[in-house]
């Protein structure tokens, strides 16, 4: 039986491993290394646990706009990094490139995007997927072929199929993007429709099906435009761009010498020590 491919959401577990782990985690020279850290310690569990068939870690490119900011302005407005965050994220994907894994990062998209369109290529092929991310707009991916890993601390990842959409939402994944444009998302910074939270979000969609079905009807008509752009904002591109996915077996020796030289000599040995396990 086919092995699942592994989609990875790398800003969503970078920022994670970031804001969980102690500052005071550093690379030789003193340079920040908590990020780098908890990420490859996740990276190395995903694969303990999982066994696909191989993984893609999708990025999203903070130095280009995408269509989203382009069209809705204060589309993520506010958000800061710290610099030692931003000098780790641009040092992340050349490791997860070091282990033979694939790597999605290009302007114009969003990590989402690239989650989108691997789930569509290996549901096209007739394959399965792992989507790993704690965003839960990659709800709207859940299918009986893909399957949400959302990370749990010190736990096993909690998986959510089409009945977990629907246990947490009340909504089929296919309507997720309707549900955030009428819900709206702070993270995001989309305010959704006016006096609209989840609740009702959920009731309307029972009632009418779609956004927009409820503006054929004549709902929400002074707003009309504006939630079909929040839709458009909530609404992963599964024509983004992909990187080959054959199936690969991981190069930990390979990913040990890589994180070595940026000197993080303790994951060095944890990737040294999972080639010889899993050879």
């Amino acid at each position: 039986m086919r092995r699942p491919l592994l989609v990875v959401d790398g800003d969503s577990f970078a920022h994670r491993a970031y804001h969980a782990l102690p500052k005071s985690i550093r690379r030789a020279g003193g340079r920040p290394g908590n990020a780098l850290v908890g990420f490859t310690n996740m990276l190395l569990r995903f694969w303990e646990w999982e066994r696909p068939r191989t993984v893609l870690v999708a990025w999203d490119r903070l130095d280009v706009p995408t269509y989203r900011h382009t069209a809705f302005p204060a589309y993520q407005s506010g958000r800061v990094f710290d610099d030692e965050l931003l000098e780790q994220l641009d040092l992340l994907p050349a490791v997860v490139a070091s282990a033979g894994f694939a790597v999605a990062k290009e302007p114009g998209y969003e990590a989402d995007d690239f989650l989108g369109a691997a789930v569509a290529f290996e549901e096209a092929g007739g394959g399965t997927t792992l989507v790993a991310t704690s965003d839960r707009d990659a709800f709207q991916l859940a299918s009986e072929r893909t399957t949400i890993l959302q990370p749990v601390r010190g736990e096993a990842p909690t998986r959510v199929d089409p009945d977990g959409v629907r246990e947490r939402y009340r909504v089929e994944p296919a309507q997720v993007p309707d549900f955030i444009a009428l819900r709206g998302d702070p993270s995001d910074r989309i305010p959704g429709a006016r006096g609209i939270g989840e609740k009702r979000a959920a009731e309307l969609l029972a009632q009418y099906g779609s956004l927009e079905a409820m503006l054929d009807a004549g709902r929400f008509e002074a707003e009309a435009d504006t939630l079909r752009l929040f839709r458009k904002l909530a609404t992963v591109d599964r024509s983004a761009p992909l990187p080959p996915l054959p199936d690969v077996e991981p190069d930990w020796t390979a990913a040990a010498v890589h994180v070595r030289e940026l000197g993080l000599e303790g994951q060095a040995r944890r990737f040294e020590e999972a080639a010889a396990s899993w050879s």
